[in-house]
């Protein structure tokens, strides 16, 4: 982001030269374990017995999910949570004959507190009252329901704060769900527009499964060619879809366009937790710029970009690195999501202080 320092932390580490394919699991395990093995080590012995409350900051599509997943497969589900606000919305509204007949409905009664009456807010999840909005109050009784089943665990919450009005909220959050000795902190991406933009322009999705790649960047292991539409086309690899083709949602061609406003929103929050105190902050990068790459990176670390050629019937897939133009106009490379877990390692024992 223009005018925010986010500090280039490499993975290069004397002795290690083997490449790590890292979309494979097991050589995606070995990868962690030769670049900070030491580093989980000791944060496997933190979280045999305490937790920590951690707060996803990025921009949409920004890969917070996908972080919080890799390290839930380093540490196990046992240990770790990633908890999506918006998820947790969704799955209320469309459950709600069901979840009104619960002991939850009682629960989150109980929960809750706020400037409206709890039959308002109810209203206003169900889409019954277009003049109030769902309130940050409600959100949070739902939020400390759900994180009242997870038992002790370190918890990654991806959607709060949403909004500029709720960071202090979340500030004192670790007091509202009980984990007052947990440490809590911030984890901030950084991830420029342009990476955002292609990511969204060439998704596609399997129409039976629902599963998404990308033509440029993340393609299956099937890629056909179609004559009349002279396109490259994806196979799901998924058995199940018998050869489904995959295809663009539409109005992903128009890129960050339409998300636009929440963009400048999520930038805005980015901004307002980047200048707090008091609180520990992980800022994690997605880029480097390209003359800088090889210092700090092994070239299987940078994001591939996949060329696709027609040879005779046969396409031929030719990989080389991405690069592009970051939000002040430096030319760089994006980085594949497991060296950006690295720098959160990395952070993170020195946040926990271990």
């Amino acid at each position: 982001m223009k005018a925010l320092e986010f500090p280039i932390i490499g993975t290069k580490k004397t002795g290690v030269t083997q490449k790590y394919d890292l979309n494979n699991p097991k050589s995606r395990n070995e990868y962690f374990e030769a670049k900070v093995g030491e580093e989980i080590k000791l944060l496997k012995n933190y979280l045999n017995d305490k937790s920590f409350i951690a707060f996803l900051l990025g921009k949409k599509n920004s890969g917070k999910g996908t972080y919080s997943v890799l390290f839930s497969e380093i540490f196990g589900n046992e240990h770790v949570a990633h908890v999506s606000v918006g998820d947790i919305v969704r799955d209320t509204h469309e459950n709600w004959n069901t979840f009104v007949k619960s002991k939850d409905y009682i629960e989150l009664k109980k929960l809750y507190r706020g400037y409206i009456s709890f039959d308002d807010a109810v209203n206003a999840l169900l889409g019954r009252s277009t003049k109030t909005l769902l309130p940050t109050e409600f959100v949070l009784a739902l939020l400390k329901l759900h994180i009242s089943k997870l038992g002790k665990k370190a918890i990654f919450i991806d959607g709060l704060p949403r909004e500029n009005d709720q960071v202090s909220y979340s500030l004192y959050f670790r007091d509202l769900i009980n984990f007052k000795d947990d440490p809590d902190l911030f984890i901030l991406i950084d991830i420029p527009e342009s990476v955002i933009d292609e990511r969204i322009k060439y998704r596609v999705i399997c129409p039976l499964c629902h599963s998404s790649r990308n033509l440029k960047l993340l393609p299956t292991s099937k890629i056909k060619y179609d004559e009349k539409k002279k396109e490259f086309y994806l196979i799901c690899d998924n058995p199940n879809c018998e050869g489904a083709r995959m295809e663009a949602k539409e109005g992903d061609n128009l890129g960050i366009g339409p998300i636009r406003p929440r963009l400048d929103k999520d930038e805005g929050i980015l901004r307002s937790v980047f200048n707090l105190y008091g609180i520990p902050k992980v800022l994690l990068r997605n880029h480097v710029p390209v003359k800088e790459a090889d210092k700090y990176f092994d070239k299987y670390e940078i994001t591939p970009e996949y060329v696709f050629k027609l040879d005779g019937k046969k396409v031929k897939v030719e990989e080389k690195p991405w690069s592009v133009k970051d939000d002040n106009g430096v030319e760089s490379n994006s980085l594949l999501a497991a060296p950006v877990v690295v720098s959160m390692l990395k952070q993170l024992t020195e946040v926990l202080d271990l």
